[in-house]
């Protein structure tokens, strides 16, 4: 069904722009009706094709064809946008019927430009960003604690070794005491992050590098995946809690977004969290869901991902209906939630407004 709402709306979508594209007299005057479908089908194709062909061993093939595809996703969405924008003003073309053709042409040209600005902020490096975190039952001794958080990595066709091993070393210089990975740091393919698994093991921490597992993660296959990460040297944490310093609990869940898609409503921060010492509370979980039963049940301070915030504006408006903790740091029932907007980028190496980061939280000990 997931599959069937995502393709459905990925053809709306070609349809639509096909439909205005084709009544801008520019376009019109210079491309032929069957011209603009071919492209359209192709264009439609180009990103399903290539995830297929990277699976089938095909890299070489896939990666342009992947950034092509990605990058059209970015710019459809766009185009879709301001093209919509249009049609609100012009009440569908029935108001301001002497320039509505003409501003839908305008419309492509924005959103072009737009693109265009998403294209170079999507491939520059992540920006960090500072929090700071009381945290109740922290020992005075951890007072300063510095952790660091990178999230949603989405490695594989487009984001590869070499980008991974900037962002490793970019890390390493932080010089922080424990290290978040909080999921989807695979794309979909387990095969060709495998392949970079001597960068994998170059991330490290006096206190540890603890990981959850993220949407991606499960539809690339979440066994491989958990294997991939231990060999890194990470501790994934699946529904259980581990300590790395006496006082300090770090509490993992499997991502939320796929136990919903899948069915599987058993409680897991709860299950999580039994049982646990006593100590300061973290909680990592890919998804910023549960955050009011993870305050009631002790957690002081909350760490996620999956949103990107959005990624491509006006795109975050839509994904704060399902996601109501898109990006930044919020305070729940007296927890603190911080939830990256995403290290990497998934789909197009595309970002409008908000750039990829990452997280450095400085732990203090909570004052009564």
């Amino acid at each position: 069904m997931f599959l069937i709402i995502v393709l459905g709306t990925w053809t709306l979508m070609h349809v639509y722009l096909l439909w205005r594209a084709s009544s801008v007299s520019v376009i019109s005057a210079h491309t032929s009706r069957w011209a603009l479908v071919a492209a359209a089908a192709a264009l439609w194709l180009a990103y399903p094709l290539s995830r297929i062909l990277d699976r089938s061993g095909l890299g070489l093939v896939a990666r342009p064809l992947e950034f092509v595809g990605s990058a059209w996703l970015g710019v459809l969405f766009l185009a879709c946008v301001t093209l919509l924008a249009v049609d609100a003003i012009t009440l569908g073309g029935l108001a301001l019927r002497s320039i509505a053709h003409a501003l839908r042409g305008w419309g492509l040209l924005v959103a072009c430009a737009l693109s265009l600005v998403a294209l170079v902020q999507g491939l520059r490096p992540p920006v960090v960003v500072d929090y700071e975190a009381p945290l109740a039952g922290l020992p005075a001794d951890r007072d300063g604690l510095v952790i660091v958080e990178i999230s949603d990595l989405h490695l594989g066709t487009l984001i590869g070794d070499r980008w991974l091993a900037r962002l490793v070393d970019h890390v390493d210089s932080m010089k922080p005491e424990l290290v978040v990975v909080a999921g989807d740091l695979i794309d979909g393919n387990v095969d060709r992050v495998e392949a970079f698994l001597p960068e994998l093991k170059r991330l490290r921490a006096p206190l540890g590098v603890f990981a959850v597992t993220g949407n991606h993660e499960v539809y690339a296959g979440l066994d491989r995946s958990v294997k991939l990460f231990e060999e890194a040297g990470y501790t994934v944490l699946r529904d259980r809690w581990a300590a790395p310093a006496p006082g300090l609990i770090v509490v993992g869940v499997d991502d939320l977004t796929a136990r919903r898609q899948f069915a599987l409503g058993d409680h897991p921060v709860e299950k999580a969290l039994a049982g646990r010492p006593s100590g300061a509370t973290i909680l990592l979980s890919h998804t910023p869901w549960q955050a009011k039963e993870a305050a009631k049940l002790g957690v002081g301070l909350m760490l996620s991902g999956h949103t990107h915030d959005g990624q491509i504006w006006p795109f975050g408006y839509l994904v704060r209906f399902t996601y109501p903790l898109m990006g930044g740091r919020y305070t729940v029932g007296g927890m603190t939630a911080i939830v990256c907007r995403g290290t990497g980028t998934w789909g197009p190496r595309m970002r409008l407004w908000r750039p990829s980061e990452i997280v450095r939280i400085t732990l203090r000990t909570a004052k009564a």
